[in-house]
């Protein structure tokens, strides 16, 4: 929630019950300056409590701080969230799978051909059903194991990240490949996983003690 100080719960209070109001009627009844409450009334304006109209005053929206705060999620895109993809060649072996996917400390590698268009996706359990079989996993091709398209989940940059969030829930999966249709087929350009998620919620939640 949004954490506000008691001079500016003061001025919701004000401007709630005598709106539309100025300014400087809003520092008067505090006995304050309109230069000392201007950092506050912008706070408030941003924040979505008050709106404001040129020549006319103050208004009280009507919001609350949890009003806002789901407003505000609802918004954000997962261009603004995406993180870098890890991606594999076809022909890799799941060898090579299991140590990229190691290294790089990810839960799911995004699979591409030779024109670098996505085929399909690995998870953590996809290589651990092959690592307790009894095939080379040096000449096992990585494809022979991968969930295939069009059978994998993407995302688009201007997609919601509520969306997005739904979409690892309702399918059980840990990170959504972020793709840019080409000519070729789907480019991946980024990804977004549980932990980008749990991420921004904590930096939001962070974020918002004013």
């Amino acid at each position: 929630m949004v954490e506000l100080s008691n001079r500016q719960e003061k001025i919701i209070e004000i401007v709630k019950h005598n709106g539309p109001i100025t300014g400087e009627h809003i520092a008067e009844r505090l006995n304050l300056t309109r230069a000392t409450l201007r950092p506050d009334l912008a706070i408030l304006t941003m924040a979505g409590f008050l709106d404001a109209r040129p020549r006319v005053g103050y208004f009280y929206t009507g919001k609350t701080g949890s009003e806002l705060l789901t407003e505000k999620i609802k918004k954000f895109q997962v261009s603004d969230y995406q993180s870098v993809p890890i991606v594999v060649d076809e022909g890799a072996s799941v060898y090579d799978a299991i140590s990229t996917m190691f290294l790089e400390d990810v839960g799911t590698l995004f699979i591409v051909d030779d024109r670098s268009c996505l085929i399909g996706v690995v998870s953590r359990k996809d290589l651990l059903r092959a690592a307790i079989g009894k095939q080379d996993l040096s000449t096992l091709p990585v494809h022979i194991i991968m969930t295939r398209m069009p059978n994998v989940t993407v995302c688009r940059k201007e997609d919601l990240l509520i969306d997005v969030a739904n979409h690892l829930i309702n399918k059980q999966i840990d990170g959504l490949p972020v793709v840019k249709d080409t000519a070729n087929g789907m480019e991946v350009v980024g990804r977004i996983t549980k932990t980008t998620i749990t991420k921004v919620f904590v930096e939001l939640i962070a974020d918002n003690h004013i």
